[in-house]
């Protein structure tokens, strides 16, 4: 029987049982593909937009605020690919049983953590040391 078959809609994980168990991962399964179909359908908006915005218009500032909000939107869409990107990388490790493991330290990522941030790869002490060293070198 697959997971999903049993798994109820009120379902969140809990510390009590089995760390990624089947239903553990179908729940986080779910939250990522769910994610998922929203930016991609927020991503079909925004190209739909950018479309029909594609006019010439004759005013300077209207222009010139035209392509700021376009350079906004692209902003925007390249993130969202970026996080389809992730949410891809995460549905793999889910694939792999590598899922809500730390791949700098190999521990349980916190469910807490994961359920706000299903794509995390790092425990939040590992993410914290990771973006210290970062800063550091930034300043160099």
């Amino acid at each position: 029987m697959k997971a999903e078959s049993f798994l109820p809609d009120d379902y969140r994980p809990a510390e009590d049982e089995p760390f990624m168990n089947e239903r553990q991962l179908e729940y986080f399964r779910r939250k990522l593909l769910t994610w998922k179909a929203e930016l991609l359908e927020q991503s079909a908006e925004t190209l739909e937009g950018l479309a029909e915005s594609a006019r010439s218009v004759p005013d300077l500032a209207d222009r010139a605020s035209e392509e700021t909000d376009r350079a906004l939107e692209l902003r925007t869409r390249d993130r969202q690919r970026k996080l389809v990107s992730k949410i891809d990388s995460a549905l793999r490790r889910i694939d792999n049983g590598e899922y809500g493991y730390c791949e700098v330290t190999g521990e349980p990522i916190s469910l807490r953590r994961l359920d706000a941030r299903p794509i995390a790869t790092m425990t939040l002490e590992a993410q914290e040391k990771h973006e210290r060293r970062e800063r550091v070198h930034r300043d160099d």
